[in-house]
């Protein structure tokens, strides 16, 4: 949407943080609140983020610009889309200055032993989340479990977002470990995702707000085509899915369904570019989308 910008000023602090945790560890949703924007994908549903994406915060009271790489749930399946989630968030962990490792409250912190395992000394704010779930009690036990792995995390950070939490906190917490740097991107931009790319997520989204059980997961949408104006966007899209049986559920009797999805996409849309949009949506079955690599290539997952 807009190019990197070098804003070289002396005493500023810049840096990728990446959300690293399991799926459904609430990365997604953490995020949005950090930012203010419902940019990232948030579903109720595991998996529902399949690649990175970058979510800028510029914190005015440090003087510092924070990265933030929302990353799919660290976990392990064979299908090559899975495969691929998980290179993925390795690839953030890699590149990242620091992480957000998000821990549930109410999971086994074995989890964490994994992750701990896989990151080799990466820097990181360990984030028990959910705690809205959970008695005062509980709680504190599971502070001590995780107090026997102090050295490795910079700090443990009870949240809940539902609740609420010390927005303010978290961001000073991450950006004291933070290097030096200019800012890396204009301070005036939210992602340096392209709006396509945007648009795309929210066509997702919206397929798991309206479809149950597990059609979600068997689906994507490739952007057939996109045309941006000053007034309103056009987006010509196909939901994919692998099975015929899965495209009549999709479309819905009488077409209900797939109009309720692009309902929903619509008014996403709308509420983020604030302006008009014409959206298209077919559906089409590529039997074993998720297990071809040329087919999840042309989707935009880059497979080296």
């Amino acid at each position: 949407m807009n190019e990197n910008k070098d804003l070289s000023t002396p005493n500023t602090r810049a840096g990728f943080v990446a959300t690293l945790g399991r799926p459904n560890a609430g990365k997604s949703t953490l995020l949005n609140y950090l930012v203010g924007e419902n940019l990232a994908l948030v579903s109720h549903k595991a998996n529902a983020t399949r690649k990175q994406l970058q979510v800028i915060v510029s914190y005015a009271p440090l003087q510092a610009q924070i990265i933030f790489v929302d990353t799919p749930g660290i976990h392990h399946k064979e299908k090559l889309l899975n495969q691929y989630m998980l290179s993925q968030a390795l690839k953030a962990m890699g590149d990242c200055d620091l992480a957000l490792y998000l821990a549930p409250v109410n999971d086994e912190v074995k989890y964490y032993e994994e992750f701990l395992n896989l990151s080799e000394g990466l820097p990181h704010l360990l984030l028990l989340t959910k705690i809205d779930t959970c008695t005062k009690e509980q709680l504190l036990q599971k502070i001590a479990q995780y107090r026997v792995y102090d050295k490795h995390f910079l700090s443990l950070l009870p949240i809940s977002v539902k609740k609420g939490f010390d927005r303010e906190h978290i961001l000073q917490q991450i950006v004291a470990h933070l290097p030096q740097s200019p800012f890396l991107y204009d301070e005036e931009l939210l992602t340096p995702a392209t709006l396509k790319e945007i648009y795309k997520e929210m066509i997702r989204e919206s397929l798991f707000e309206n479809l149950s059980d597990e059609i979600p997961y068997e689906a994507d949408v490739l952007m057939k085509s996109f045309e941006e104006g000053a007034k309103i966007d056009r987006i010509y899209a196909h939901i994919i899915v692998e099975k015929q049986s899965q495209k009549a559920v999709v479309i819905g009797k009488g077409g209900a369904t797939i109009k309720r999805i692009g309902i929903c996409a619509r008014e996403k849309m709308c509420r983020f570019g604030n302006k008009a949009i014409f959206l298209k949506l077919d559906v089409e079955v590529y039997k074993g989308w998720s297990k071809q690599k040329d087919v999840l290539k042309k989707i935009g997952y880059d497979f080296i």
